[in-house]
């Protein structure tokens, strides 16, 4: 059994799982109306939330899974990338924990967890997956072309190996400027959406009554991995000037003809993420021979990017429930037990790494 703490931006969690990869807590504190009215996360409010949170987080994580510090067998905490501050409080935790009960502690990067995710067993399985079973995909050596895909970050990784054996992973395209979750987030704030932006992009996108009315720009870069959301985001700043959206809070007060183009421009900005999303990452799939795509991170919980992915892949696809898409601590633990299967040490000695790297 091993503890999972993540910390790494606005979200205090933490999750339980076992050496099958069986859940047994996953207890998330968000922050986002917290950091609502600045439009984005505040570094020094996240951290001090983190302060206040961890160790209610953590306890709900214990009683939920019906055992005690005495019962865990490892305590990990992510360590990068992400928020200096906001890192430090959870591996400092993680560390006093696991030596005051002698347990080993363990770092996980945090892009390795969002990978993770989509290998954790629930009971009734509530993720999405293509002709076959996450654990059947894992239990065997094999290639998959992993998108991960959030707020800080948009990277296609080719990962290679089993759960048994572990993973090597490779990174081979990312975006150039905006990650994807935050294009979603600065487009939202420019038609007066609300934060986060990804659910509010989507649920004024499904209110659309009318669509294919404003043509976006989707930056193919020539066809490789890489990604571009700023000339996007761009678009959508200079639509909204043209039709005199300022960013004033959509309400029912609202003027119908405003909400209905913001509706439009919301419908068509998500189109054309998802659209260039889906269309490198099965190409990258198909360029490095993989065998299954996952579709992993905050973004991933996005509905018309799961359902294009999976209509679209001639590939398995393993999605995880969205309760394990967004930051959690059950994708640190899941991470975690890959580590405390080969690593022989704790790694007390470990510092935060906000630019942490994956492959």
């Amino acid at each position: 059994m091993i503890l999972g703490i993540e910390t790494s931006c606005d979200e205090t969690a933490a999750g339980i799982v076992d050496a099958s990869g069986g859940l047994h807590a996953n207890i998330v504190a968000s922050q986002a109306q917290l950091h609502a009215e600045f439009g984005g996360v505040v570094p020094e409010l996240a951290s001090r939330q983190h302060i206040r949170d961890i160790g209610a987080v953590v306890n709900a994580a214990l009683a939920t899974a019906g055992c005690d510090w005495k019962d865990l067998d490892a305590i990990a905490a992510t360590n990068g990338p992400g928020l200096a501050g906001s890192l430090l409080v959870g591996v400092n935790y993680a560390k006093g924990a696991s030596a005051t009960c002698g347990k080993r502690f363990l770092t996980v990067n945090h892009l390795v967890g969002h990978v993770m995710a989509a290998f954790i067993e629930q009971s009734g399985n509530g993720a999405q997956s293509q002709d076959a079973k996450y654990s059947d995909i894992g239990s065997t050596r094999s290639r998959h072309m992993a998108l991960i895909v959030s707020g800080g970050h948009t990277e296609l990784v080719v990962m290679e190996g089993s759960l048994g054996d572990g993973f090597v992973f490779k990174l081979v395209g990312e975006t150039r400027d905006d990650a994807a979750g935050e294009a979603f987030d600065k487009a939202a704030r420019t038609l007066g959406l609300g934060y986060p932006g990804g659910p509010a992009i989507q649920k004024a996108a499904e209110g659309a009554t009318y669509t294919k009315t404003y043509a976006l720009p989707r930056a193919w870069l020539g066809g490789g991995p890489e990604f571009s959301f700023s000339g996007l985001k761009t678009a959508v700043i200079q639509l909204a000037r043209k039709h005199g959206i300022d960013g004033s809070e959509v309400n029912a007060d609202t003027d119908a003809d405003t909400s209905a183009r913001v509706a439009a421009i919301a419908f068509e900005f998500q189109e054309s993420v998802v659209e260039v999303l889906v269309t490198k990452t099965l190409r990258a799939a198909r360029d490095h021979s993989c065998e299954s795509v996952l579709l992993v991170g905050g973004v991933a919980a996005n509905g018309p990017l799961r359902a294009r992915l999976l209509s679209e892949s001639t590939l398995p696809v393993l999605i995880p429930p969205i309760s394990l898409c967004t930051d959690n601590g059950a994708m640190v633990a899941m991470a975690a037990h890959l580590k405390h299967r080969i690593l022989g040490a704790s790694e007390f000695d470990a510092d935060v790494i906000p630019s942490l790297r994956i492959g």
